[in-house]
């Protein structure tokens, strides 16, 4: 309960469940809302700095509105933060979610239509009908039935997600395939995969899977980690990672990586870590 940025807690109000751990004048249980606009920033502080990103249906729980912002703590990693109170409302339970890379909304369900939104991968969306064999009606619009999977139906392979973001450009706390930093590639295709999953690369390498010895032989699916820095691996030789010397999401080979991540100054290989025991 140390780590301030899973705290829901600031100078006015704090969760009720931190009573006799955390002083506030007021406490809340809170309300759920879900993000109602494509992309939202979730801040540190209110015009602050961006720590991660939120999609189209993620849900919040609201501790606070204040002066135009919401307090709020993600749902699905606890990050706490602060959204514009315009970029969250009441939205009904999400459906289906954005399995492409990116999807676009129509005000018809006919892609001759000018579109009317786009989508990110991950988008929770609420389909009321299938209007066609081609879309879906939602109340933000229709989208193509082809671009959408059940929310419980994970998907199998994590890495065949984080390649469905190949050439998204890097973005410091970026959640979506317009733009993503390493923990954001990491925590993407881990929660299409049904693995829960913190935010930060720091997080990440604390609470993901099991330690590897560094003689064990790395397989798809592991990850790398340096100090702030989180890498999938593809295979012995390649890794998966968003990354500011590609300013992308892009493959690298395993050792160059490793080599260049150090000579740059910014250390060795930290752990090594596989979500999935051997069976």
């Amino acid at each position: 309960m140390s780590d301030p940025r899973r705290i829901p807690a600031n100078a006015r109000v704090a969760a009720e469940r931190l009573q006799g751990i955390v002083e506030a004048p007021l406490y809340r249980m809170g309300h759920i809302a879900r993000v109602c606009i494509p992309i939202s920033d979730l801040l540190r502080a209110p015009e602050g700095a961006r720590d991660r990103q939120l999609l189209l249906g993620e849900a919040v729980v609201v501790y606070e509105t204040h002066a135009g912002w919401a307090f709020v703590e993600a749902v699905r990693d606890g990050y706490v933060g602060y959204l514009p109170m315009g970029d969250i409302a009441e939205l009904a339970e999400p459906t289906h979610r954005v399995s492409a890379r990116t999807s676009h909304l129509y005000p018809e369900p006919d892609f001759k239509t000018r579109e009317c939104g786009g989508l990110s991968f991950g988008s929770l969306l609420t389909v009321t009908a299938m209007a066609s064999d081609r879309f879906a009606e939602t109340p933000q619009g229709y989208i193509p039935r082809a671009h959408l999977a059940p929310v419980g139906n994970p998907e199998p392979d994590p890495i065949d997600v984080a390649q469905r973001l190949l050439g998204t450009p890097y973005l410091w706390g970026g959640n979506s395939s317009s733009g993503t930093d390493c923990s954001g590639l990491v925590q993407m295709a881990c929660l299409a995969c049904g693995i829960a999953c913190p935010g930060d690369a720091d997080m990440q390498e604390a609470e993901l899977g099991t330690s590897l010895p560094e003689e064990a032989v790395l397989r798809r699916g592991d990850l790398l980690f340096w100090e702030g820095h989180v890498a999938w691996v593809v295979d012995r030789d390649t890794l998966l990672h968003a990354n500011a010397f590609h300013m992308a999401v892009a493959f690298e080979h395993l050792q160059d990586a490793v080599n260049r991540i150090e000579a740059q100054g910014d250390g060795p290989v930290t752990a090594r870590k596989r979500l999935e025991p051997d069976k």
